[in-house]
């Protein structure tokens, strides 16, 4: 894991499932962390449930925490286990 992967991974573990009020760290939502290139890091995340009414507010919620690491140009959130996964993922990574 590079630097920048830990700092990145570390913030996004702190954000609150408000419907929980746990870390997604407490909670082992965040499964990879990875830097795709220099300042640009892809973030993988589980909601905690298949039909969680609030994932694409999770993975905005992941997008900004990534974004405020210094140095990271470009944070890519991939949604994985909902039903709508597809169109989370389309949405929160549009250009």
């Amino acid at each position: 894991m590079t630097d920048l992967e830990k700092k990145v991974r570390e913030e996004v573990e702190r954000v609150v499932d408000p419907e929980t009020g746990l870390t997604f760290g407490q909670m082992k939502m965040i499964t990879d962390v990875k830097e795709q290139k220099p300042g640009v890091v892809k973030v993988d995340f589980v909601p905690s449930s298949p039909f969680c009414p609030i994932a694409f507010k999770l993975a905005s919620d992941i997008k900004k925490a990534a974004e405020k690491v210094k140095g990271i140009k470009k944070a890519l959130v991939y949604c994985h286990g909902h039903n709508m996964e597809e169109e989370i993922n389309r949405m929160i990574n549009k250009p």
